[in-house]
C-alpha cells in the first residue's frame, strides 16, 4: 500500500485508464473539496512489482473539531467505489492494516466493498443509473408516461433551457440553489465552493450548467459532471413559484440528450434515502435502474448512526429566517457535513 498525492502522475494515469471511473474518481473532485474545506486528501494505491498503480481509491482526511481523524472516499460524494477489480479483497486488507496503523477512527468507503471482518455496513441509500443507448427515442420511450407528459408540458408552457459554464451561470444557479435550501431547511454550501466548481469542473470541460427560463426568468437550474462517460446529475434548485411549469423535467431531458449525443453510456442520478418515496419515484421515472446502496465503514469499534436532532432544529431554524441564516450555517459547519 502506497499514499500518493492526488497528481502523482502514476495514480493519474490508472485513474484514466479505468472504464468504471467516474468523476468522483478524478483528481479534480477531491482537490476541490480539499481547498473549499481545508481537508488533507490523498490516494491510497496498490501497486504491482514495477511500481505501476494497480488498485486504490482516494481519500479525504476530515477531523472534527475535539474529535479522532477519519478518512472518506469521499465527503459529499454519492458514490466512489474502490477502483480494484480483482484486488479488491487484498485492497480491503491493506486498508485495514493501514487503519489501525496510522490510528485512524474509521474509514469510510461510500460503496459496498468485499467481505472482510474488519468491514461494517450501512444500507440506509438506493442509487439510480440510467443506461443509455446510441436511439434517443429508445431511451424516451423508456421514461415513465407521466415524465413524459411533464417534458411536453413544459416545452408548451414556453420554457427554455440554455447550457452554459460562465460565471453568471453559476451565479444564477447559486440563488436559484439559496432559494431552494431555505425552503427545505439545509444549510447552503459556502459560496467559494461553487468558485471553486466553475473554476475546477465546469471550466476544464468535465462539467456544465443547465438553466431553465420562463421568458427571461431564471426558474429551476442544475449541475452536471461529466467524464470518461458518465454523466452525474449532481446539484439542483427551482423557484417553487413556478413549479406548475415543470420546468425540472424539461432539464433533465435535456442533459439526457446532451449525454447521448456526446457518447456517455451512463446517466447518475444520483443517491435517495430509503424513505424518500416521492424522490425516488421521481428519479426511477426516467427509466433509471435503482440499486441498493450500502456504505463501508473500516473501524476499530462500532459505528452509530449520526443524530438528527440538530438537523431538525437547525432546519426549523433556517426556514424561519433571512437567507443569510442559511448562509452562515454552511459557511460555519458544512465541512463537518460530509
Amino acid at each position: 500500500m502506497r499514499l500518493l498525492e492526488l497528481e502523482d502522475p502514476g495514480w493519474v494515469e490508472f485513474v484514466r485508464g479505468r472504464p468504471e471511473a467516474t468523476l468522483f474518481h478524478h483528481p479534480a473532485w477531491a482537490r476541490l473539496l480539499v481547498d473549499c474545506y481545508g481537508y488533507r486528501a490523498m490516494a491510497l494505491a496498490l501497486t504491482d512489482g514495477a511500481g505501476a498503480v494497480t488498485a486504490g481509491l482516494p481519500v479525504v482526511e476530515v477531523s472534527r473539531p475535539l474529535g479522532q481523524r477519519r478518512w472518506v472516499s469521499l465527503p459529499f460524494t454519492d458514490y466512489c467505489p474502490p477502483l480494484a477489480a480483482q484486488r479488491e479483497p487484498e485492497l480491503v486488507e491493506e486498508l485495514a492494516a493501514l487503519t489501525r496503523a496510522r490510528a485512524v477512527r474509521a474509514l469510510e468507503l461510500r460503496a459496498p466493498v468485499a467481505d472482510h471482518a474488519g468491514i461494517q455496513l450501512r444500507s440506509a441509500h438506493v442509487r439510480h443509473e440510467l443506461a443509455l443507448t446510441d436511439d434517443i427515442t429508445v431511451t424516451w420511450a423508456g421514461l415513465f408516461k407521466n415524465h413524459r407528459r411533464n417534458v411536453r408540458l413544459a416545452e408548451r408552457g414556453g420554457v427554455r433551457i440554455a447550457r452554459g459554464s460562465s460565471a453568471a451561470d453559476m451565479e444564477t444557479f447559486y440563488r436559484l440553489h439559496l432559494r431552494t435550501r431555505r425552503r427545505l431547511g439545509v444549510p447552503i454550501q459556502p459560496r467559494r465552493f461553487f468558485r471553486l466548481l466553475l473554476e475546477r469542473v465546469v471550466a476544464p470541460g468535465l462539467g456544465f450548467v443547465l438553466t431553465a427560463y420562463s421568458g427571461d426568468t431564471p426558474i429551476a437550474a442544475a449541475i452536471f459532471g461529466s467524464w470518461n462517460g458518465t454523466l452525474i446529475y449532481k446539484y439542483s434548485a427551482r423557484d417553487e413559484r413556478f413549479a406548475k411549469l415543470d420546468a425540472n423535467y424539461l432539464l433533465i431531458w435535456t442533459a439526457i440528450r446532451i449525454a447521448s449525443e456526446n457518447g456517455c453510456h451512463t446517466v447518475d442520478l444520483g443517491r435517495s434515502d430509503l424513505e424518500q418515496a416521492p424522490l425516488r419515484g421521481f428519479k426511477n421515472g426516467w427509466g433509471a435502474l435503482e440499486k441498493p446502496l450500502a456504505y463501508s465503514w473500516i473501524a476499530n469499534r462500532p459505528i452509530k448512526p449520526s443524530s438528527r436532532k440538530f438537523q431538525q432544529m437547525m432546519g426549523k431554524v433556517i426556514r424561519n429566517s433571512a437567507p443569510w441564516m442559511c448562509r452562515t450555517v454552511g459557511e460555519l459547519f458544512y465541512r463537518y457535513a460530509g
